[in-house]
């Protein structure tokens, strides 16, 4: 009876120790998981874990600035910008030009976050990593390129439910210019203008983007795209001719007048253009380049409705 007794006490006692043992594994690694504030997936398919909220995030682009601004994240170096830049960023520190950042600089606004621009600046990424600094590798062209950044940088803030309300509030103002489009499908074709040359974009730019949200035809759809650059193809005057789209517009980094009139006398000198029905119809368009080069970001509803409203001017009015 005493050894039974003894045998049932041990066994209690050893049951204890196990089921304290397992409680405190579970805490531990309760403990772990508190200590990642965020885990996100960047556009390099790079999966970043924060273990704290990021208060000092510097940007190599200033598409990102907004955004960010608007989710409530701390932005303390950005690029030098013309066009992009909102008054409230005037101050930040500058971390140099878009496309050569100066390291120094960038690393001096000592930051716990930088946020990369794909496909220009990822060169950056080694140096970074060496000084022990977590980076975002983001690109944001698309449409739901701009929702899932925003996303990710309501994450950053710890504000989910902002980054919710600022998508629902873009998507209604898109739908809001689409619902009054009609259905006639439009044959459209993106000349994108540079000292370079010319090239047609594709559904992966900007342009092509919202041309797509209309249910348009961007007619270079189908065309082989260039080896750097997978949203552009060759410019071609035989295969132009040959799609003979209803619409053109054009975009160009550099100053519009001169850009019309560079584009002006290259129509004039080609005769292959004036059989063309965009040129005999007069249906040539210059979009701006902060609204559809550089990232519209949070004024996608503009782009849009700019785009809509030089096509339907009296839907508009």
């Amino acid at each position: 009876m005493r050894i039974k007794n003894v045998f049932s006490i041990f066994f209690i006692f050893a049951m204890t120790i196990f089921i304290y043992g397992c409680g405190e594994n579970n805490s531990n690694n309760t403990s772990e998981e508190s200590k990642i504030f965020a885990d996100i997936e960047d556009d390099l398919g790079r999966k970043v874990i924060l273990k704290q909220k990021p208060e000092r995030i510097a940007v190599t682009s200033a598409s990102f600035l907004e955004p960010l601004h608007e989710v409530g994240c701390e932005i303390v170096g950005r690029p030098d910008s013309k066009t992009k830049m909102p008054d409230w960023a005037k101050d930040i520190s500058s971390v140099g030009q878009v496309y050569q950042i100066d390291v120094e600089k960038l690393l001096a606004c000592n930051p716990d976050l930088v946020i990369i621009n794909k496909g220009m600046n990822e060169k950056l990424l080694g140096i970074l990593e060496e000084n022990n600094i977590p980076a975002l590798v983001i690109e944001m062209k698309t449409y739901d390129e701009v929702k899932s950044e925003i996303t990710n940088f309501a994450k950053l803030s710890g504000k989910n439910e902002k980054g919710v309300e600022i998508i629902k509030k873009m998507d209604n103002d898109i739908n809001s210019v689409i619902e009054k489009i009609p259905s006639d499908k439009k044959k459209v074709a993106i000349i994108h203008s540079t000292t370079q040359g010319l090239s047609v974009q594709l559904e992966g730019s900007i342009t092509g983007n919202i041309i797509k949200m209309f249910g348009w035809e961007n007619v270079a759809a189908n065309l082989t795209p260039l080896e750097k650059n997978p949203d552009a193809a060759p410019y071609s005057m035989e295969t132009l001719a040959e799609l003979n789209p209803e619409i053109i517009f054009i975009t160009s980094m550099g100053n519009i007048d001169d850009i019309k009139s560079n584009m002006k006398k290259t129509i004039e000198n080609n005769t292959a253009w004036q059989t063309i029905d965009a040129i005999k119809n007069n249906n040539v368009y210059y979009l701006p380049q902060d609204l559809f080069l550089l990232s519209p970001g949070l004024n996608y509803p503009k782009a849009v409705k700019y785009m809509a409203q030089l096509i339907y001017p009296e839907k508009f009015k």
